[in-house]
């Protein structure tokens, strides 16, 4: 809880641990089935990050019962409690061995930050609900939100060196990236131009179409960022937009880094791309150039 780790790990024996976690959410998207994938895979993300393996998941859902065909329900699919609006997600289980966990902690200096995921998740859903979101850009915004951490996740397991890895969600990648920091002697320099996102959500921003969860996430965390003259607004506020099946956040060595990153392209994870490097100093802070 100290350093609000992405699940829970619990040791059953010298050689394999559980990783339980929860989630679950009101809808981003219109179609009930999509939205189903959707939240699948962001349940999923969190054991991913943690370098584990899901076995099993448990459905969990609320659903206006009264007020909404029960046909909708069974496309998102699973067990329901009546509520007023619907929501849904998933309790899910991971193995993993007890001394392969990583954590959202333990970057040292010297570190690259490999991004596996375009930002902007948060911006396109409220331009949907708005009516405001073009077509080809949603289908890709659902595409990212629906492609799951598992092959990012796998090479991460198979390169050596790495110290420490997150999911970016509901924080936003600035907010999760300094969670990463927190607490400890490190700080972190972005290079704004190198971290991958929707252009189109450019537009959109500069329209003031967006999510109030990156409002919050902005005045929560804005003491501790230093922007700097030649990174926009409009790119900063993409930067805490609140993602929902957001990419993974790596730390590990320069040449790791590089070797990681080769891989995940050949693998098609297209948008992977090195977006900064832990420093010493000032501790806890993060410069945005």
């Amino acid at each position: 809880m100290e350093h609000a780790e992405d699940a829970g790990v619990y040791r059953l024996r010298a050689d394999l641990a559980i990783i339980q976690t929860v989630d679950f959410f009101t809808p981003i998207v219109d179609d009930p089935y999509t939205f189903g994938q959707i939240a699948v895979t962001n349940a999923l993300s969190d054991v991913y990050a943690m370098g584990g393996r899901p076995l099993t998941a448990l459905n969990i859902v609320c659903f206006p019962i009264r007020k909404m065909d029960v046909k909708i329900l069974r496309e998102i699919g699973g067990h329901s409690v009546e509520d007023d609006e619907p929501k849904y997600g998933l309790s899910v289980t991971g193995v993993i061995h007890p001394e392969k966990v990583l954590f959202n902690r333990g970057a040292k200096p010297g570190d690259r930050l490999i991004l596996t995921k375009p930002l902007g998740t948060g911006i396109v859903s409220t331009a949907l609900k708005g009516g405001e979101a073009d077509p080809a850009l949603v289908a890709r915004a659902v595409a990212c939100m629906t492609t799951l951490n598992r092959k990012a996740a796998e090479l991460m397991m198979e390169t050596a060196g790495v110290h420490a890895c997150t999911d970016v969600t509901g924080f936003g990648f600035l907010g999760h990236a300094l969670e990463m920091i927190e607490g400890s002697e490190t700080s972190m320099r972005i290079r704004a131009s190198s971290v991958p996102f929707f252009p189109e959500v450019r537009a959109l921003v500069e329209e003031g179409t967006i999510p109030g969860g990156l409002i919050r996430n902005r005045e929560f965390r804005e003491k501790q960022i230093e922007i700097g003259p030649d990174c926009p607004d409009w790119l900063v506020d993409i930067l805490f937009d609140p993602q929902t099946a957001g990419g993974l956040l790596i730390a590990l060595p320069e040449a790791a880094a590089e070797g990681l990153l080769r891989k995940m392209h050949v693998a098609g994870i297209a948008e992977a791309a090195i977006v900064g490097e832990v420093t010493a100093a000032p501790a806890g802070k993060i410069l945005v150039e």
